[in-house]
């Protein structure tokens, strides 16, 4: 059996349904191939999604408080 999303009408990406703490890993592995390889683009990347999966957190922690 297939089980169908409980939001039908709604098309999410993958940048959507990616936690912070799934972007924050994102960010350090593209912080950690850039110094690798020297590119300063891929670690600025890097660091943005690590500060964006932060902030993206105290989101959903705040939106976890407002449920309860």
């Amino acid at each position: 059996m297939t089980q169908e999303p409980e939001n039908k009408g709604e098309h999410h990406g993958l940048k959507d349904k990616i936690t912070g703490l799934g972007q924050k890993i994102i960010g350090e592995i593209e912080e950690i191939g850039g110094a690798l390889t020297g590119d300063p683009t891929t670690i600025a990347e890097g660091e943005l999604n690590v500060e964006v999966g932060e902030i993206r957190e105290s989101i959903e922690d705040a939106a976890e408080e407002n449920k309860g």
